[in-house]
C-alpha cells in the first residue's frame, strides 16, 4: 500500500449547501472540525458513517458534467445502496436532486451541482 484515501472532492458553486445536500443523502455531519483542512466558504466537508469523508471545493467557473455526454464526461459518480428504489427516489428529488435516468435495479440522479450519482437497488 502506498497510501490510504483522505478524501473524495468534489467541485461545484456553493460547498456547504452541497455538503448538506450529500448529509441528508447519506447521513453524517457536516463541517466537523478536522486538522487535515480547514472549512470556510471555499472548502466544505460530510464525515459520513463508517468513517469517508466528501469534501466540497468552491470553483469560479465550474461547470458540471453533462450527464451522459461523451463530450462533457462525468469523470466519477457515486452509487448509492438503498432499500426501496421509489422512496429513495422521493426524499432525493426532494433534496433537490434531479432524476435523468431509469433503469432496472438502479436510477440516475444529478446532485444540485450537476454531479451524476445513482441509487442502486441494495442487494441481499
Amino acid at each position: 500500500m502506498i497510501g490510504k484515501l483522505q478524501c473524495v472532492v468534489l467541485d461545484c458553486h456553493y460547498p456547504r449547501g452541497l455538503a448538506h445536500f450529500y448529509a441528508a443523502l447519506l447521513g453524517g455531519e457536516v463541517d466537523r472540525p478536522d486538522p487535515r483542512w480547514s472549512l470556510d466558504d471555499e472548502w466544505s466537508t460530510v464525515h459520513v458513517p463508517g468513517g469517508m469523508v466528501l469534501a466540497f471545493q468552491r470553483v469560479e467557473d465550474y461547470r458540471p458534467p453533462m450527464w451522459p455526454d461523451p463530450a462533457h464526461p462525468q469523470q466519477f459518480h457515486l452509487d448509492i445502496d438503498v432499500e426501496d428504489l421509489d422512496a429513495a427516489e422521493a426524499r432525493v428529488l426532494a433534496l433537490g436532486a434531479e432524476l435523468k435516468d431509469t433503469e432496472t435495479g438502479w436510477r440516475v440522479f444529478l446532485d444540485p451541482a450537476g454531479h451524476p450519482f445513482c441509487l442502486v437497488a441494495a442487494t441481499g
